[in-house]
């Protein structure tokens, strides 16, 4: 028995190894100046942090790197896009690279000029959805009394808003994506197949602050049928990664002040795995991608 064990432990480490893909996740540490981080896994359960700084953020009227969302398009160029400040700025930050090394000059994208009354632009999130070949974008925006005011502030009443690209020179205008009549941000979008988007989103509303999710035909919407919340309250910034046939669920517990996850098939039935991932402590809202080992390796041979 004790031999078979052996041998089966062997059987999964050399099939760990041949694997040739890795997850990366981007990340950032609070107060976001420093810039963009990220952790690396073989298995999506276990995280590792790189430990350096890979883009220090040059843009946006506070100049912080909040909420990395990276997608990798087609040609293989990675693309980024951040919160560039916490109030004030009428859109986010956008960089490229071909390695996660070096990048593009840093862009402002003004995705709200056209309403100047816009409070904040929060967590955009970036997919590239073969469905269109395009670039799909959201972000949480509050534009003050543009919405029926529930217990929140109207400077806290949040609805999602998408913009949609395929060369990051020319953007379909800015409109309004998600209006679950609650305040609402955090959302990222996962693909399942064909006609069947999931959007994970966190409702913002007191007391609630918890996540949920909801369901459309494409990445663009219609998304509806929103869930009951499957996580405790005081939970933020889900990013979602398909591992075989499951996925799971990342998320901030800010008040526990503990990364966790929820593990599942269908987005109906949850379970906490929290128990068996590893995060390391200061990790903050970000992306899961998975890359080759060749851009992972890269990575790591970089001082």
């Amino acid at each position: 028995m004790k031999r078979i064990g052996i041998f089966l432990m062997l059987i999964a480490l050399l099939s760990s190894s041949c694997k040739k893909e890795a997850y990366i996740f981007t990340s950032f540490h609070e107060p976001a100046n420093e810039g963009l981080r990220m952790l690396y896994s073989e298995d999506a359960y276990h995280w590792k942090d790189l430990n350096k700084v890979l883009l220090a953020p040059t843009i946006g009227k506070q100049k912080v790197m909040r909420d990395p969302s990276i997608a990798q398009g087609p040609d293989g160029t990675f693309h980024l896009v951040w919160t560039s400040s916490w109030k004030g700025d009428l859109g986010f930050g956008y960089a490229s690279s071909k390695d996660l090394i070096h990048w593009s000059e840093q862009q402002f994208i003004p995705v709200m000029a056209n309403e100047p009354s816009t409070v904040n632009v929060w967590a955009p999130e970036i997919l590239y959805d073969k469905a269109t070949k395009q670039f799909v974008i959201i972000w949480a925006s509050c534009i003050p009394k543009r919405f029926e005011k529930g217990i929140e502030d109207e400077e806290n009443n949040h609805r999602m808003y998408v913009t949609t690209t395929k060369d990051f020179k020319t953007f379909s205008p800015s409109r309004l994506f998600l209006d679950p009549k609650f305040s609402v941000i955090d959302a990222v979008i996962v693909p399942r197949k064909k006609d069947d988007y999931v959007l994970v989103l966190k409702d913002n509303t007191r007391p609630n602050r918890n996540i949920k999710v909801a369901f459309g035909k494409s990445a663009t919407g219609e998304f509806s049928n929103v869930s009951e919340p499957f996580t405790k309250k005081f939970t933020e910034g889900p990013s979602v990664v398909r591992v075989g046939e499951e996925y799971l669920i990342y998320f901030d517990s800010y008040q526990s002040k503990t990364y966790e996850a929820m593990r599942t098939k269908d987005f109906k039935t949850f379970e906490d795995v929290s128990k068996i991932v590893s995060v390391p402590q200061g990790h903050k809202h970000g992306t899961i991608l998975k890359v080759s080992k060749k851009v992972l390796k890269n990575l790591l041979s970089q001082p």
